[in-house]
């Protein structure tokens, strides 16, 4: 890196309005991220810089066995979907997209990540309604959804408590 840079690296105080626009129709639970950027897949689209401790509920994010966190900012309305743009690697403390994701994102794509990729067990369960061919129906968290979570990008605490099991 240079001495001379003019500009403070993103990650610093990231502007998540440069990477999603938050869209908020009438009606409960039914607001939605939507990218504004393209990136490859496996792409870091955002760093997690403002978390806090919480008890487990319907906005908290699954972190470590015995961790829950609120994000405190805009990255809460990334949705679930059965067929995610986006993962959640806590370990990194990153949102990076799907590296499954064919033709990575692009500007427009709702942005979503499977929800028991970090939850054990959900403070709200609920019937998923992505609609998509891998959809699982109701999630529960990774607990409950035995081999329905082949094939997912599953965070470190998530495979040891289903090692434990």
């Amino acid at each position: 890196t240079s001495a001379n840079n003019t500009s403070i690296p993103a990650w610093v105080k990231p502007d998540l309005t440069a990477l999603l626009r938050v869209e908020r129709p009438p009606g409960d639970f039914t607001a939605r991220s939507v990218s504004l950027v393209s990136l490859p897949a496996g792409a870091v689209f955002a760093r997690i810089t403002s978390p806090t401790i919480a008890t487990k509920a319907y906005t908290s994010v699954q972190a470590g066995p015995n961790l829950h966190i609120e994000l405190n900012s805009d990255l809460v309305y990334i949705n679930h979907s059965c067929d995610p743009t986006l993962v959640f690697d806590m370990a990194r403390w990153e949102v990076r997209v799907n590296p499954a994701l064919s033709g990575g994102l692009q500007p427009g794509m709702e942005l979503t990540f499977f929800y028991p990729s970090t939850e054990w067990h959900m403070a709200q369960p609920f019937k998923c309604l992505c609609g998509t061919a891998k959809c699982v129906g109701t999630v529960t968290g990774a607990r409950d959804m035995g081999g329905k979570l082949a094939g997912y990008y599953l965070n470190a605490h998530i495979e040891e408590l289903l090692v434990e099991k």
